[in-house]
């Protein structure tokens, strides 16, 4: 158990990281306003994703302290069911590829696959643990059945990250390198929209992700450069981009949230993007929780970023929700139960070390 002034240290941790997370979605809100008077945009969506985020945070905090195996079980399963229900519940073409409601049901299967594994870390029977295993494989099997092979690959992903968490003594480096690939994920899709790849390799990337995706990308950088500050102004997107005209509905968006951020809220909507996920992350590296459930939670959030770096995931309530539900039952500190990551002398020293 830790000592008695451990806990006033762990408490100020979480107190940082409850007010950074509160100053970061307060400046996307304001920012998104600003931008919105000063172009006659439309805020009202990213001030619907910024409740959701707030509001699933909450509840997974809530939750979590009071049912630490229930709650994201009970989440891992909801998840699941809505993936399975969304292509038919939701109004719109369906489209195989990472846009669109496929893209929100990876984007569950995804976040039900983190849950579940979570969930077994904080398990401490072994039978039980084993059952929520068997859920989390079950979900990544669901994934391929329903079809979706972004869904596959990103909870085989997670799946295979949570294993390999519970083999790494630091929660740092783990993150680091979830950080990092995330970057790159983005970094790549920018330099799609740029034409900065060598033809060969453009050319392999435009064919996967569709040449009208990377036209809507081009389009949106296209408005970045315009008013590189604060952009056009949120929601205008779909006005003044070209190719979204001629597009269905569905498709009149960037299919990219890095590249709508700058194209809509320019380079402060960009920033305020990423800094929303490092907070995430930072949290995670705070949590008094085991290092394992920290990773765990934070590949299956890396996994919704690569969707929304190509795809318009956070664009659906649910996915944000349940984005900020699993980040606050991974961050929410369990009524009266012990960590496993305090459950020995060697662990606590691990701990205190980071």
């Amino acid at each position: 158990m830790t000592s008695a002034t451990d806990a006033p240290s762990d408490g100020e941790r979480r107190n940082v990281s409850d007010a950074a997370g509160v100053v970061v979605l307060g400046a996307c809100a304001v920012w998104s306003l600003i931008t919105a008077a000063a172009h006659d945009g439309r805020p009202e969506g990213v001030l619907l994703a910024v409740l959701a985020v707030a509001a699933g945070y909450a509840a997974g905090r809530i939750c979590g302290a009071l049912m630490p195996v229930a709650a994201p079980c009970t989440a891992a399963v909801a998840g699941l069911g809505l993936a399975v229900a969304a292509p038919h519940a939701l109004p719109g073409p369906r489209i195989a590829t990472p846009v669109g409601h496929l893209g929100a049901v990876a984007a569950l299967l995804a976040l039900a696959t983190g849950a579940a594994c979570c969930a077994a870390w904080t398990a401490r029977s072994r039978s039980l643990r084993l059952a929520l295993r068997a859920l989390a494989a079950s979900v990544t099997v669901a994934s391929a059945i329903l079809g979706s092979v972004a869904g596959f690959a990103l909870c085989a992903g997670v799946l295979l990250c949570s294993l390999a968490a519970g083999h790494m003594p630091r929660r740092g480096v783990g993150l680091a390198g979830l950080a990092l690939t995330a970057a790159l994920l983005t970094g790549t899709a920018w330099a799609v929209a740029e034409k900065a790849l060598p033809d060969g390799l453009s050319d392999s990337l435009e064919g996967q992700l569709t040449g009208n995706r990377v036209q809507l990308w081009r389009d949106a950088l296209t408005m970045a450069h315009r008013d590189p500050a604060a952009g056009v102004g949120p929601g205008r997107f779909s006005e003044l981009s070209e190719t979204a005209a001629l597009s269905l509905p569905a498709e009149a968006r960037p299919h990219s949230a890095p590249l709508q951020q700058a194209a809509e809220q320019g380079v402060v909507g960009v920033l305020l993007l990423a800094a929303v996920f490092c907070w995430v992350l930072y949290t995670l590296w705070r949590t008094p929780r085991s290092t394992a459930v920290a990773l765990t939670a934070g590949a299956a959030l890396t996994a919704l970023a690569a969707l929304a770096t190509v795809g318009n995931v956070l664009s659906f309530t649910t996915v944000t929700v349940g984005a900020g539900l699993l980040a606050g039952l991974a961050t929410a500190r369990p009524l009266g139960y012990e960590t496993p990551d305090a459950a020995t002398p060697r662990a606590r020293e691990q701990r205190e070390r980071r």
